[in-house]
């Protein structure tokens, strides 16, 4: 399954390793109101975005009218986790999670 990663400033790499996950998961230890997120996006255009302080949003990026869900608190170990059954194509396993209404 094809997936892509978006780093804070919006560059895209296609498939990323576990590695560039976590190095990109990382970089939210820099502060940066501008640029405040990573994301994984799958060819679905369902994506995970992930913020400093644990906020974890999920969207589908080409139907964005309501689909916005969130949580709040998550580690960056379970967001790995989570993006991992994203490339995988797991959307169930995302859809399990016990996600709120909107951004946030």
């Amino acid at each position: 399954m094809a997936h892509s990663a978006i780093d804070r400033w919006g560059a895209v790499e296609r498939n990323p390793s576990v590695e560039r996950l976590r190095e990109l998961l990382q970089s939210l230890d820099v502060e940066d109101n501008e640029h405040p997120d990573v994301a994984l996006k799958h060819e679905s255009e369902w994506c995970l975005s992930a913020y400093p302080g644990g906020l974890l949003v999920w969207e589908n990026a080409e139907f964005d009218e309501g689909t916005a869900r969130h949580m709040k608190c998550v580690s960056r170990e379970r967001v790995l986790v989570l993006w991992l059954a994203l490339a995988r194509g797991d959307l169930a396993a995302i859809e399990a999670e016990p996600w709120l209404p909107g951004y946030g």
